[in-house]
């Protein structure tokens, strides 16, 4: 059994990058690894500043989602061995009916799904799903579920990220980036949508040493209203957008960081300093009892937790001051935290030994070599 594969990722942006972003990482550790790649999505712009070197990656394609649904198109595609729906979302039906009329057996078909840390993520994972109706009625799929136990699918983690880590110059990056920054204060990253306790932490910051770095888009927009009504403001600064590599060292840079959705929550544990969670909002409040659940899974300190409750709106209160007491015990629990998840296996192995096992069904289609020797199957160009 061959251990080279294409794989095809389907990704709808719906807000903001973190789509995008975990489905970038997803597929430059498979490329990483020796599989071809095809990421098929709906709005690729991002990539531009994201992944400024995917145009000149070998064995990958980005392609627009709309080509999925065009029959020109998919008469010159080489069959995949694993189709991946990122994040629910459902493949185009002229994609999957042509792969139902073209390939004697179904490729592995993987549902890789939100980022949890609930008690029922363990018993969903890997668990199969029968296509009920539509083209591919009679195959089957299979649930992933990444999360933060030995039990589930794991996360996002490149194979050199220690190594990275160990080698990085973080007085260096301090310097170029805050060349004002006192010795004792606070360099704090920014990246949200609008928190609810955003004026409540601006306004305290008037008062101690620090900088703020602000990332570009709604964080930048966020910021500035909050601003309008201070009559004195935090020492802050505006930063553009960067490349996933940059972002994460941003990450190690800082003393706290504010992160949001999911890609950025895995960096922020991975980066292993003190960080706060803007999680996603939902229109019910589920976000309220999975927030609970990582702050439960994570032993956070009382503390760090009524911070995430103020900061997603959960709770009323006074923001707790970022002592540096405070800030050492939700660094110290961030540390812990990863390094439990170090002992675990990542995302990615444990995808690829799903798509491998018996268990997954596929079509071995054509030899690595074969898509090596046709480039065009792979590459094909698009009107």
């Amino acid at each position: 059994m061959k251990s080279h594969r294409l794989w095809d990722i389907f990704c709808t942006v719906i807000d903001n990058h973190g789509d995008l972003g975990v489905c970038w990482r997803l597929s430059r550790q498979l490329l990483a690894q020796g599989q071809l790649v095809r990421l098929w999505v709906d709005d690729a712009s991002a990539l531009a500043w994201m992944a400024p070197e995917a145009q000149a990656l070998p064995h990958l394609q980005v392609l627009p989602w709309a080509a999925a649904s065009q029959h020109e198109v998919l008469q010159t595609l080489a069959p995949a061995d694993v189709w991946v729906e990122a994040f629910g979302c459902s493949l185009p039906e002229a994609f999957v009916a042509h792969g139902v009329a073209t390939r004697p057996q179904q490729p592995a078909w993987i549902n890789l799904e939100y980022l949890s840390a609930e008690d029922w993520v363990p018993r969903m994972h890997n668990m199969p799903s029968p296509v009920m109706s539509g083209p591919a009625k009679g195959w089957t799929k299979r649930f992933f579920y990444p999360g933060f136990t030995a039990d589930t699918g794991g996360l996002l983690r490149e194979p050199d990220l220690q190594e990275r880590q160990e080698g990085f110059d973080r007085a260096a990056w301090r310097q170029q980036h805050a060349p004002d920054l006192a010795p004792n204060a606070l360099l704090i990253s920014l990246l949200c949508d609008e928190p609810a306790a955003l004026p409540q932490l601006l306004q305290q910051l008037v008062g101690m040493p620090h900088h703020l770095m602000v990332t570009p888009g709604r964080p930048l927009a966020a910021v500035q209203q909050a601003l309008s009504g201070m009559a004195v403001h935090p020492r802050w600064s505006a930063l553009p957008y960067t490349h996933q590599d940059g972002f994460d060292e941003m990450l190690w840079a800082c003393d706290l960081n504010l992160v949001r959705g999911e890609d950025s929550l895995v960096r922020a544990l991975w980066a292993g300093q003190a960080f706060i969670w803007h999680i996603y909002p939902q229109d019910d409040n589920a976000h309220h009892a999975k927030l609970e659940a990582f702050l439960e899974w994570m032993q956070a300190p009382q503390s760090l937790r009524q911070a995430h409750r103020l900061w997603n709106g959960m709770a009323a209160g006074e923001w707790p001051a970022l002592s540096a007491a405070a800030l050492a015990d939700w660094a110290a629990s961030a540390q812990t935290a990863r390094q439990v998840l170090l002992q675990q296996s990542d995302l990615v192995s444990q995808l690829r030994s799903i798509v491998m096992s018996p268990h997954a069904q596929h079509r071995d289609g054509v030899s690595l070599g074969q898509h090596l020797e046709e480039p065009a199957m792979l590459n094909a160009h698009f009107p």
